[in-house]
């Protein structure tokens, strides 16, 4: 199992930077911040960009890989975007993944003064953005057309650092979007289901992660993939268990489960001091320190 923590982008670099630092410590073997406009409660708080964050997060760190969990076509065109993605694959040292989803339907969907996309919109628009990210990520020129986006000569000059391109962690439910992931991802990511209620006891959440993870072989053979060549991530905290710090032993149980329906990378969220995701540090760090 391989572990990665969420750490959302709230703070000023000045204070922000030691979380960075302090994961890459503890041995983390990858750190993701939210790729959002604002979030939730935040939305009349402090929140930086996730792009941003991850670039200076590359400049002081050394082995881990970074990227966000997960970006979306509400706010993003895959043109620009790609060269952003390129820029920080280079400044990171070829540490990038890019996490990537379908969005929802809050702030991010309206903001740029649109109403919310319907679902079939969003999907659609999802499976464009990553259908065209691959293959600006791979080559030099690309000129493209879909329904929803498109690129005339869009140059990726050097282009990434990372070949045949950056990884994709593509984050997906339903029968569509774990196609894409079928087809584009090298890892497949889940946060369990779309509730907002609070966490789902330890085994209904490895009932759902399970039924997942088998609509999600279904994909792969429906495009002709492996599924053991996917990697698959958790992100717990959200629906997923657990929530706050758990003891040793309850954490060392909660891997084991993760385990045993195919999990291969846990990510939880920095403990904040208060409100979503609080926590106590010192033991959380112990957990990851044992």
């Amino acid at each position: 199992m391989r572990f990665g923590v969420c750490i959302l982008p709230e703070l000023r670099w000045a204070d922000g930077r030691e979380r960075w630092e302090a994961a890459e410590a503890l041995g983390f073997d990858h750190a993701w911040t939210y790729d959002h406009l604002t979030w939730r409660e935040f939305r009349d708080e402090p929140w930086f960009g996730a792009v941003p964050t991850l670039t200076a997060a590359a400049a002081v760190t050394e082995r881990m890989r970074v990227g966000p969990l997960v970006a979306s076509p509400n706010f993003r065109h895959p043109v620009p975007f790609a060269k952003d993605l390129a820029t920080l694959d280079d400044v990171s040292g070829g540490r990038l993944t890019l996490g990537i989803g379908a969005g929802g339907v809050g702030w991010d969907a309206t903001v740029l003064g649109q109403e919310a996309w319907p679902r079939k919109e969003r999907t659609e628009r999802f499976e464009e953005v990553v259908e065209l990210l691959d293959l600006l990520l791979r080559q030099p020129g690309t000129t493209w057309r879909g329904q929803w986006y498109a690129a005339e000569e869009a140059r990726m000059i050097p282009g990434s650092i990372q070949e045949p391109r950056i990884p994709f962690a593509v984050a997906a439910t339903g029968p569509r979007g774990l196609r894409v992931a079928a087809r584009f991802a090298q890892t497949w990511v889940t946060v369990g289901p779309f509730v907002d209620d609070g966490a789902m006891s330890l085994d209904e959440a490895m009932a759902e992660v399970r039924r997942q993870g088998d609509a999600l072989e279904v994909a792969c053979a429906e495009v002709g993939r492996d599924p053991a060549e996917l990697d698959r991530l958790a992100l717990v905290g959200l629906a997923l268990p657990p929530i706050g710090v758990p003891s040793p032993d309850e954490w060392d149980e909660v891997v084991g489960r993760y385990g045993e329906v195919g999990i291969t990378d846990l990510v939880v969220h920095w403990p904040r001091d208060e409100g979503i995701y609080a926590g106590d540090r010192a033991a959380f760090e112990r957990l990851f320190t044992r």
